[in-house]
């Protein structure tokens, strides 16, 4: 019988709290409407296909890296296995590449769930999420946080508390992070993304960093613990609408991170425009060095700060928009 099923995941942009995922801190994050999506079609054998490309996998040492287009789908049949799936699985993203704006995750999170539907072994959300990240950290050795996996799974506009979750536990004595919906008591979101056309890699950004905080750095330590702080304080002040508190914490935020080495210049001209523009803040959206900043725009000044980033050569603007997380499109 011909089955067909397709899942999808959105993007996200970390407004306040990033890289604290990493450390046991907390994020104030949005998803973005920019999606993943995976079908799958009854075959007669596993076969991916992405952007024109097919790839059999015919047995477990097809699922070998190869720095190619289907290792994202190759990681994810790793940790599934194979030898139940016979079936075409074709997937693609509204998401730009390396954008910070977490399109591999929720590439991993889509095809995940799809999976899982597929064989009738389907994850509830705080597993696949969980899942997701383990999957990037060990097979596809990214550095990552919590905060992809959880938003990408989650969608929404989402306050999240990673306490408790650290390297010295086992995934099996690792708490659930805290996910708190804030979409139905938030205020407007006035906010801009802005995609600097830089690729990046995020490893290559919290690698460092994380060595530092690792070795007990003071500086590095004292900081992570104050970016917590911070979006402890600025869910507060977004709740209560007091934007100008907001945007000295995301200022406080990317300061601390860029002193660390986790921004860009690609960035930081960006940050600038955007500042020069109007915007009352700016920081990074995920990892520096490319990627996409945001930035917390007065009520009446949205255009003018677009304006801003445009000429400062922004390749591509969008909204944190709440939309849901990853769901079941046909099955």
């Amino acid at each position: 019988m011909s089955r067909t099923l397709v899942v999808s995941a959105p993007g996200r942009a970390n407004l306040i709290g990033n890289p604290t995922d990493l450390y046991g801190g907390a994020v104030l994050s949005c998803s973005v409407d920019l999606r993943a999506r995976v079908r799958l079609e009854a075959a007669g054998e596993l076969v991916l296909a992405t952007e024109g490309r097919e790839c059999e996998i015919r047995a477990d040492r097809d699922l070998a890296p190869r720095g190619d287009l289907f290792d994202v789908a190759r990681a994810v049949l790793a940790h599934v296995g194979v030898p139940e799936l016979a079936c075409r699985i074709e997937y693609a993203s509204e998401i730009p590449l390396r954008s910070g704006m977490a399109g591999s995750t929720a590439l991993v999170v889509s095809l995940l769930h799809a999976l899982g539907a597929w064989l009738g072994r389907p994850l509830g959300p705080y597993e696949l999420a969980e899942t997701a990240r383990r999957i990037e950290l060990s097979l596809m050795k990214v550095m990552c946080g919590y905060v992809d996996h959880y938003m990408c799974t989650f969608g929404g506009l989402r306050y999240l508390d990673f306490r408790g979750k650290g390297i010295d536990r086992s995934d099996g004595e690792q708490p659930f992070a805290t996910v708190e919906p804030l979409e139905r008591w938030a205020p407007e979101l006035p906010f801009v993304l802005a995609f600097t056309g830089v690729q990046h890699s995020s490893g290559a950004v919290h690698s460092p960093i994380r060595e530092r905080w690792l070795a007990g750095d003071p500086e590095v330590v004292a900081g992570y613990e104050r970016v917590g702080e911070i979006a402890r304080a600025g869910k507060r002040a977004f709740l209560a609408g007091d934007f100008e508190r907001l945007g000295a914490l995301m200022n406080e935020n990317h300061a601390l991170q860029r002193d660390f080495g986790g921004s860009g210049e690609s960035n930081e001209r960006l940050i600038r425009a955007a500042l020069a523009g109007g915007a009352r803040a700016a920081k990074l959206a995920g990892a520096g060095n490319g990627g996409t900043i945001v930035a917390l725009c007065r009520e009446d000044g949205i255009a003018p700060v677009e304006s801003a980033l445009r000429d400062a050569g922004a390749a591509a603007l969008y909204r944190p928009v709440v939309v849901p997380g990853v769901t079941l499109e046909a099955d």
